[in-house]
């Protein structure tokens, strides 16, 4: 039996019944080699076997009564991965917006929560031979940085030594137990308190020192406008995905020095310079975006969340790609020196501090109220590129094609960008819900006619000798 930590427990508690935090990753694997159909009846077995590499999607979350502490996670002696399984065949002609569709109505549905909180759903009837597996997993078991180590656990080779945990079954512990593992947490978390004061005080002070000096403003929360992605949510969802090259996307931020996740947001930023100018949407103010940011990068871990954000103006106020490219990267240069000046975990520490009535209770008083239709949002959309696996993987006599993610989306924030690197190329989702994002293959077809704008903007570069 485990306390969760405060930031996975910030996770769970904050899902409402339109705001639903569980990530989805998608897998698109060509099956078209395997010697036999992949059935219904197969799929338990192959999961199963692999199961000790996934540790994570055994283990319950139990509540304390009342909400009086963190809950606690458990191997969970009822385990049954069938439990946990779905078939769905998609709508002819098994395209990508085919596909969307389906993964959007996964979305829409939250997890249940008396079992581990994962499924997976197979979609077959997709075209060239193809077979999608959409596994939802709740942002509270893991985030992108484990969502990957858990990836690259499932198909690494015998050889390359894949981390195994046997399944040790515990019994569900009684009210008295949680009480007692909770309330030794909070001890531990109240010793730390002295420590997380004097940090949070002298980060605050060095946080305003790089204020005055930054000749780029540094962005906080309710610095962005009103747009229609900030609305009170719906609990339907509406998904799309585009794939963008990874060379060029390198070749077009290197003259100018900028990391790559500059480049990704100055594509995405173009995308909705491009989509909120449909309807003459688009605010004379830059959005601002919510960049998570991985705060634990070492060795290769299987669950939780160790994430801070960045608060980053998009710029898109800005027309041409390549001045938004180096204002981005001017921007984001100073919010990293902002976020070391406060601590890199400084964050994560705080969300253990939080009584879980007490976030329930906000996050559900917020979402009733509706006030996300008429004030300003803490942020205007959700940003994230994860690198994913290097090397094209495959599953029992089949190989991935694709690999997509999603984050949620949060009420008054109603649009998640993702991207997932995976071979060569960039694997991009869109996630909004019918209030934010109604069509979102418009954004995605914005978002690619963008990333040719850049290309024809970027110098070229001639390789070094």
């Amino acid at each position: 039996m485990k306390v969760m930590s405060g930031l996975d427990a910030r996770f769970l508690f904050s899902e409402t019944r339109s705001a639903h935090m569980h990530t989805i990753k998608v897998a698109v694997v060509d099956v078209s080699a395997r010697p036999e159909a992949l059935t219904a009846d197969l799929m338990a077995p192959l999961l199963s076997a692999r199961i000790e590499r996934l540790p994570v999607l055994r283990r319950r979350v139990l509540p304390v009564p009342h909400g009086l502490g963190n809950p606690v996670v458990i191997d969970d002696p009822d385990f049954d991965v069938r439990r946990h399984l779905a078939w769905v065949t998609a709508a002819p002609p098994g395209g990508p917006r085919e596909l969307a569709d389906v993964v959007a109505r996964v979305t829409a549905v939250p997890l249940p929560r008396d079992r581990p909180m994962w499924e997976l759903t197979v979609v077959d009837g997709l075209a060239d031979d193809q077979v999608a597996f959409v596994v939802k997993i709740h942002h509270a078991l893991a985030d992108g940085v484990a969502a990957v180590a858990l990836l690259t656990n499932t198909f690494a080779t015998d050889d390359a030594d894949p981390v195994v945990e046997p399944f040790r079954p515990e019994p569900v512990p009684s009210d008295r137990a949680l009480y007692a593992a909770t309330a030794r947490s909070a001890v531990r978390a109240l010793r730390s308190l002295p420590r997380l004061a004097r940090g949070s005080f002298e980060g605050l002070r060095a946080k305003r020192a790089i204020r005055r000096d930054e000749s780029t403003p540094v962005m906080g929360p309710f610095a962005g406008p009103r747009t229609p992605f900030n609305v009170s949510l719906t609990p339907e969802r509406t998904f799309a995905t585009t794939t963008l090259p990874l060379e060029t996307l390198n070749r077009t931020r290197r003259p100018v020095g900028a990391s790559f996740n500059d480049a990704f947001l100055t594509v995405c930023s173009g995308g909705i310079r491009r989509y909120l100018q449909r309807t003459d949407d688009l605010p004379p103010r830059s959005l601002v975006a919510s960049v998570p940011v991985a705060t634990r990068t070492g060795e290769p871990r299987l669950a939780g969340n160790h994430v801070d954000n960045l608060f980053l103006p998009l710029h898109t106020d800005i027309d041409d790609p390549i001045e938004r490219l180096i204002a981005i990267h001017a921007s984001t240069v100073a919010a990293r020196r902002v976020r070391t000046a406060l601590g890199v975990g400084l964050f994560e520490h705080r969300a253990g501090f939080i009584p879980p009535f007490v976030h329930m209770a906000t996050t559900r008083t917020w979402a009733a109220s509706g006030l996300a239709d008429r004030v300003r949002p803490p942020l205007n959309l959700i940003v994230s590129c994860v690198p994913g696996p290097s090397r094209l993987l495959e599953l029992d006599g089949g190989v991935i094609t694709a690999i997509y993610s999603s984050g949620p989306i949060l009420e008054g924030i109603g649009l998640n960008i993702t991207a997932w690197s995976y071979g060569d190329e960039l694997f991009v989702s869109l996630l909004g819900c019918p209030a934010s994002l109604p069509d979102p293959w418009l954004l995605a077809e914005d978002i690619d006619a963008e990333m040719e704008a850049l290309a024809r903007r970027s110098p070229v570069t001639e390789p070094a000798a």
